[in-house]
């Protein structure tokens, strides 16, 4: 029986009240917008890449939705590549994402189903941030991951939250980019590719969608979208999502509340020219477990997380995050006399207090400075706030396009963490005993850092003839941290330091149309990593830091996409090689860093949909994958050596239903010296369907009915190695969410 903790989420009616409330106060006179449209213009590049022309010579860079054919089979495709890629791409558009997705999911449960990708969300989806989030073998932190073209991240190990920014409900679709991209694709992170991002757009008319969801483990979601239309006479549109969301979650006490706003609005400027202003405000409360082990999973089963015991570190009220994050931008692009320009100025932040025992579901025994039965646990807060810009500038030279730009980024942060008494809810001076404070005596961090990028670029398109292209470039990188900490991680002692890097990275790639329904590329590029903050995380860094260099990788692959109105079918084989990897080891005591060996990855990738006619399409995806580490040839951790899909879709007028299921080989995970522990394969299934009609109800255009259900087969094997216990490292580990179910409704006002 699953525990709950619902007592602490209460059900929110009024939220969705203000929702629909600010719906029916909107213009509704507002005027429909012309069919050639007031959307948004948005995206890294300075071109325009969402031509459908299968002989286009814009090649496709990373501007999130940008299927490359308008065809029947593109439309209800669950991934498809294009066209215009010049490296392995998977796009994931709004039908997939609506239909197929839970209502509490965020990207990576929609990049979960792409070829190479693995993914993790042991407390169901979207409803704990993702512990895996792997591709090709490439881990959280070693790609970007963009938010309508912007690059972001925590600025000291460049991972991402999953759970922190936007919801499904306010994005349109997802691109899973397996390659560091051309010169122009911007990012600390291009190492190991970019999952993409893209954010509503407002409809042309005027309209108001509110929704509501429920579902297993308490779960419910309440919202609405409301679109504006062309509401002056220059064509401005907008839309806004507002949404609050609430579950218990698959784990016990593990329960999640988050509430979210989304708004875009768009400005036309003449004919050629769209000013874009778009902004997200996300608050989340989680109960947050850190994995179990086998011993309690046999004794309380295999979804135990977190108990209701205030003597135990386990206790739930002691483990939970509260998180405030937003991001904003303004947009501006414009093309004219060959010439087109795209500026995005940008801002996020991320506000985050936490709170865990401390060694939950371990071994370590209670007692604290003011008692031998204190819960002892760690409080800590990590709040950033990045500040930005992305120029680009295009210009027809000759036979193609010469293009350039920078991108600007500058994030501070401030982190802390103390060790505490939980029972008493005071300091615990343990860290620091005889500091001149209780603060001091119990903090094991107290640190202030920054990191400024810096990255221009230049790249040329030539076009060599109607069907064929080449784009090279190359771009600087330069990228500085700062640190000043009364408390550094890791040594406790006070550090003040400076240091720089830069890199320079080429990309070669070429691209060609057999006809156009058939195109191939080969791509040849460089991807990098900057390094981690943790190198400061010593008592000396300039030891480590003199002879650091940027992670590398360089990229090989070559592919192929054929695009029908019944077939779309991609497939790519590729080969990385990674050097310059970061490792330390200890010299007399002290932690040193240096750079060694790498990861040889190499693999083949295919995914396509196939129409059958009568409303039916089959989908399938897979890949083989090996990742190997040059300095003892053993397996890379949370590397699958393969990842298959098989799908099957009925999308017929009103009527759309499916069947999908995802396989995960077996992957390695290092729990203990000398012990790989061999996890999967495993494979979970997936059933959606919905129907759509006119209830005959005034103001109602449409009414939507849709269920889910998830793992329909019930599989709850072990799915992660989450990590191991404080005292006795023994291995924690988290399990796939049992079968679980959506019901959702939606309307379609005005």
């Amino acid at each position: 029986m699953i525990a709950s903790t619902h007592a602490l989420y209460r059900r929110t009616p009024v939220y969705l009240a203000l929702c629909l409330a600010m719906a029916v106060t909107a213009p509704i006179h507002a005027q429909d917008a012309s069919a050639q449209g007031n959307n948004a213009t948005s995206g890294p590049s300075a071109v325009d890449n969402a031509s459908g022309d299968g002989t286009s010579n814009n090649p496709k860079t990373l501007n999130g939705v940008q299927v490359s054919a308008s065809t029947t089979v593109s439309s209800i495709a669950i991934t498809q590549g294009s066209t215009i890629a010049t490296e392995p791409q998977s796009t994931i558009g709004s039908t997939y994402i609506q239909e197929n997705v839970p209502p509490t999911g965020d990207y990576t449960d929609v990049a979960a189903i792409a070829p190479s990708v693995y993914t993790v969300t042991p407390n169901g989806a979207g409803l704990m941030e993702a512990s895996v989030v792997s591709i090709r073998g490439f881990q959280d932190g070693q790609y970007n991951v963009t938010f309508d073209g912007i690059p972001w991240m925590d600025s000291n190990d460049f991972t991402h939250h999953s759970t922190s920014y936007f919801t499904n409900q306010e994005t349109s679709s997802v691109v899973v980019d397996r390659g560091p991209g051309t010169a122009s694709t911007l990012g600390n992170a291009t190492f190991g590719g970019t999952i993409s991002v893209d954010s509503l757009s407002p409809q042309a008319k005027f309209n108001v969608s509110p929704y509501i969801s429920f579902g297993s483990w308490d779960t419910a979601i309440e919202g609405a979208r409301i679109d504006t239309g062309s509401f002056t006479s220059s064509g401005t549109t907008a839309v806004i999502n507002l949404q609050n969301g609430e579950s218990d979650g698959y784990l016990t006490y593990a329960g999640q509340r988050r509430q979210s706003v989304f708004a875009k609005v768009v400005q036309p400027l003449g004919d050629n020219t769209t000013l874009t202003f778009a902004g997200m405000w996300n608050k989340l409360n989680q109960y947050v477990p850190l994995g179990t082990t086998k011993a309690e999973m046999a004794q309380y089963g295999v979804n135990y997380g977190l108990n209701n015991d205030p003597t135990s570190q386990d206790y739930y009220r002691y483990n939970q995050d509260k998180i405030n994050t937003n991001m904003g931008y303004i947009g501006l692009h414009s093309e004219f006399s060959g010439w087109t320009i795209d500026n995005k100025t940008y801002t996020y932040g991320y506000n985050h207090f936490g709170f865990n025992g401390l060694d939950p579901n371990g071994e370590t025994p209670n007692g604290t400075q003011y008692g031998a039965n204190d819960v002892p646990g760690q409080h800590m807060r990590n709040t950033n706030r990045s500040w930005g810009d992305i120029f680009r500038l295009g210009k027809d030279i000759g036979p193609g396009e010469v293009r350039t730009g920078v991108w600007y980024d500058h994030q501070d942060d401030l982190r802390w963490q103390y060790e505490f008494d939980d029972t008493l809810d005071t300091y615990n001076p343990v860290a620091n005993p005889g500091a001149s404070t209780l603060a001091l005596a119990a903090a094991d961090r107290r640190m202030n850092d920054s990191l400024v990028t810096i990255q221009p670029f230049l790249e040329y398109q030539w076009n060599i003839t109607d069907n064929a292209y080449l784009v090279g470039g190359a771009k600087y990188n330069y990228f500085k941290r700062d640190i000043d900490a009364p408390v550094n991680q890791k040594t406790g002692t006070p550090l003040t330091y400076s240091k720089d890097w830069n890199a320079t990275l080429p990309s070669l790639a070429f691209h060609y149309a057999f006809n156009s329904n058939w195109t191939a590329y080969a791509q040849w590029a460089k991807g990098y990593l900057a390094p981690n903050l943790n190198l400061f995380y010593v008592p000396n860094p300039v030891v480590s830091d003199s002879a650091i260099q940027p992670e590398k990788t360089t990229n090989i692959q070559l592919g192929t996409t054929w695009s029908s109105d019944r077939l779309t079918l991609s497939g790519d084989v590729y080969k990385i090689n990674f050097n310059n990897f970061v490792q330390s080891h200890k010299i007399a005591g002290v932690t040193e860093f240096y750079n060694g060996g790498g990861v040889h990855y190499k693999g083949v990738e295919l995914e396509g949909t196939y129409m059958l006619g009568g409303g039916f399409s089959v989908y399938a995806n897979g890949s083989l994958n090996r990742a190997i580490q040059t300095t003892d040839n053993q397996w890379n951790a949370n590397t699958p050596h393969k990842t298959a899909a098989l799908g099957f879709i009925y999308s017929n007028g009103p009527i759309y239903a499916s069947l999908v299921d995802k396989f995960v080989g077996k992957t390695y995970y290092t729990a203990n010296a000398e012990d790989d522990t061999p996890i999967g394969g495993y494979a979970v299934a997936n059933f959606a369907a919905s129907y759509t009609f006119d209830p005959h109800i005034t103001d109602v255009k449409d009414f939507k009915i849709g269920f889910q259900i998830n793992n329909l087969f019930n599989n709850t094997t072990i799915n992660y190695l989450a990590g191991v216990t404080g005292q006795d490292s023994t291995p924690l580990y988290f399990t796939i969410p049992a079968r679980n179910f959506n019901f959702t409704v939606s309307a379609d006002l005005f």
